[in-house]
């Protein structure tokens, strides 16, 4: 059976939430502080579908466990926050975190969530048809891997599927709603200022890599570009 590592230090929490995963067909491995969601996740990785990380932990916080695990997987994870800032979401998404959820929540909607991002979990396609070469810049999304010039640059998880969607469709003009049907998924809660938040750091980092020859380019009114210049 197929594992789901719940991490909250509440007890309650997950216990019930357990119980939910156990309707979806997942086995769920408790960790009840930051240190031992990352001992757990070592342990059993290879049967680890997807991680449901609380922000607020003893010993690690939620934000440094997913920055670890994600040095070492692409597992999808779902932050748990009790707080609803900006800051919080966009930090948990920015460090590779797939979704979020806000404490108090109905574990139908944690589950909703969870089934949203396994869907999205395709078989991987044949390796040629997984990597793209365009002038300096090279992706191979089968690796998760973006290079300019030979040299990896490091994006997060959404940072490298914005850059392959748009880069593979460079004749396409995506609208902030096209992406977030297209990265997140139409059962994503959020709203097209993710779209734009996730662009805007996506380009800061590319910026500090020369590529006179392609950008992502912004269609006032619209949405967003690839630009192949010649």
């Amino acid at each position: 059976m197929k594992k789901i590592l719940i991490a909250d230090d509440n007890k309650q929490i997950t216990t019930i939430l357990s119980s939910y995963a156990k309707k979806e067909g997942l086995e769920p491995v408790i960790a009840l502080d930051g240190a031992a969601a990352l001992e757990q996740f070592q342990q059993q990785e290879s049967e680890i579908v997807m991680v449901l990380l609380d922000v607020m932990m003893p010993k690690l916080d939620g934000f440094e466990v997913c920055r670890r695990l994600r040095q070492q997987s692409m597992v999808p994870i779902i932050m748990i926050t009790a707080r609803g800032e900006d800051y919080d979401k966009i930090m948990g998404l920015d460090i590779g975190a797939d979704d979020y959820v806000i404490k108090p929540f109905s574990a139908s909607e944690v589950m909703a969530r969870v089934r949203a991002v396994l869907r999205r979990i395709q078989p991987q396609e044949p390796a040629s048809k997984n990597t793209l070469s365009i002038a300096n810049l090279y992706i191979n999304v089968d690796k998760y891997e973006v290079q300019i010039d030979g040299t990896e640059v490091p994006l997060t998880k959404k940072e490298i599927e914005l850059l392959w969607t748009l880069a593979k469709n460079n004749t396409k003009v995506f609208s902030r709603d096209n992406l977030l049907d297209s990265i997140w998924g139409i059962d994503y809660f959020g709203d097209s200022r993710t779209v734009d938040s996730h662009i805007k750091r996506l380009r800061a980092k590319l910026d500090k890599y020369e590529h006179d020859k392609w950008d992502i380019k912004t269609i006032w009114g619209v949405g967003y570009r690839f630009e192949v210049k010649p």
